[in-house]
Parts: C-alpha cells; structure tokens; sequence
C-alpha cells in the first residue's frame, strides 16, 4: 500500500469514528436510566389511555376466538375466578400501552446503541426506530389476521364433538400474547440483520452460504410458536423467508465486514 492510500484509509478512518469519547460505566449506566425513565413513562401514559377502551380492545382481540367457536357450534369464553375479568382488562391495558409506546420504545433502544455509532451512521437512528416499529407491528398484525384464524380453528377441532371448549379469559390473552409477541419479535430479524453487518459480524457471503441452515431453523422456530399442523408452519414461515432474503440485501449493501481477496499477499 502506497503512503498516500495510507493516508487516505487514515483520514477515512478518523471521519467514520464515532464523535463521542468512550463513555464510563458510571455513564452507561445513567445513560441506562434516563432511557428506561422515558420509556416507563411513555409506556404509563399509554396504559391509562388504553384503560378506558379496555373492553372495547379486548372485544377486537378476541374476535378470532369467538369466530372460532361459532364455526366449531359450540364453546364460551368463561370467567374462571371472580378478579378475573378485572384482572384481563388490566393486562390488556398494560399490553396495548406498551404496543402503543413501541415506538418510543425503539426509539430509546437506539439512542442507548448511537453513541457507539459512526458519525455518519448516527442519521440512520430515526430509519431504524422506523424500521423496527413497523416491523414489530407488521408482526403483530401478520400473527392475527392471518394466524389467527387457522391456529384458534385447529385448536378446537382436535377434541372434536367430544367435548365442550369452555376457555378462561386469562388463558385466552395468555395465549395471545404470547403468539403475537412471538410474530413481532421474530419479523425483527432485518433489523438485527443490518445491525450485525453495520458492526462487522456479517455479510452477504455469510448469508448466502448460511441460507439452508436458515430454512431449517425458520421451520424450527415456526413449529414451536405456531400450532402443530403444516398450514399454519408454512404461512409463518413463508414471510420469515422472505425478510431473511431482505437481510441478504441489507447484508449485501451494508456490511463493513471485510471479504480477503485472493491476490492479497499474507502478511508475516
């Protein structure tokens, strides 16, 4: 290497660094706090509002249910213990508040990781909260208009005509919860994607070469947080596939990741 591509690589280098000095542990830590205040209280804020419509949120959730049940000709939602129908509309207030506060959410996350963020990196924070946010809710959203429907469906007809379902609403949101948050975390994987070859870690090749032990593991994943029937596997994993394709992509343009060309002599 020329002395002048060395200074070039040097200037380059000092550009991309980040514009902040190495924080002390005493500084991540209120850095830390003052994130976790912001989205606790963001969080709050949509719990009380979302406490008002707490009936009406849960009518909207539960409607896969009840469409469920009157296909099947019989069942009911029940109340099990006398808190609990206080008890659900408290959780569902909770949850919608944090659903609600998501993006403010992802927003603090990414500003706690910005700092150790080169300077030219730092403008892609509000992309990100975006990405992530639309992602997540996309997830969401995918796991109840198009999940829903097959898995509640199948859950039922296993027992047939032998038995009545009588479902706790504790059970029911349960369930739910877990499913939906299971749908927004996994559609999560570009993101994590982009940000593991922003750091190096990954690129494209990687990707590509790993893409069969991805299918694998995609299938894996969609028959423990789906029900076990092939339909519902596939319609999660299809899309799962295709943001792991959107990775490579990602992986492709952005990674910083460097490939050793074969005629770059080893060095001693």
């Amino acid at each position: 290497m020329t002395n002048s591509a060395r200074h070039v690589e040097s200037h380059h280098s000092l550009r991309d660094l980040p514009q902040e000095g190495t924080m002390s542990l005493m500084e991540h830590l209120r850095e830390v706090r003052k994130r976790l205040i912001i989205s606790i209280f963001a969080m709050l804020l949509g719990v009380v509002g979302c406490f008002f419509f707490a009936p009406q949120i849960w009518d909207l959730l539960v409607e896969p249910m009840n469409a469920a049940l009157k296909n099947q000709g019989s069942g009911t939602l029940a109340i099990i213990t006398p808190l609990e129908g206080v008890v659900t509309y408290l959780k569902v207030a909770l949850l919608s508040g944090v659903l609600i506060a998501s993006p403010v959410i992802f927003y603090q996350v990414w500003r706690f990781v910005a700092p150790g963020l080169y300077a030219g990196e730092k403008k892609l924070v509000l992309p990100l909260v975006l990405s992530s946010t639309v992602l997540f809710l996309g997830g969401i959203a995918f796991g109840y208009f198009v999940i829903f429907g097959y898995a509640f469906s199948f859950f039922l007809s296993v027992t047939g005509d032998s038995a009545q379902a009588v479902l706790s609403m504790q059970s029911y949101l349960s369930t739910a919860t877990r499913l939906l948050g299971a749908f927004g975390i996994s559609f999560q994987l570009p993101v994590v994607v982009f940000f593991l070859a922003r750091v190096g870690l990954v690129n494209a090749r990687d990707m590509l070469r790993g893409f069969k032990y991805a299918i694998v593991g995609i299938f894996g994943v969609s028959a423990i947080i789906t029900p076990p029937d092939i339909l519902t596997q596939v319609l999660m994993a299809i899309p799962l596939i295709l943001l792991y394709g959107i990775g490579i992509l990602l992986a492709g343009v952005f990674s910083t990741k460097r490939t050793p060309s074969k005629a770059e002599p080893a060095r001693n």
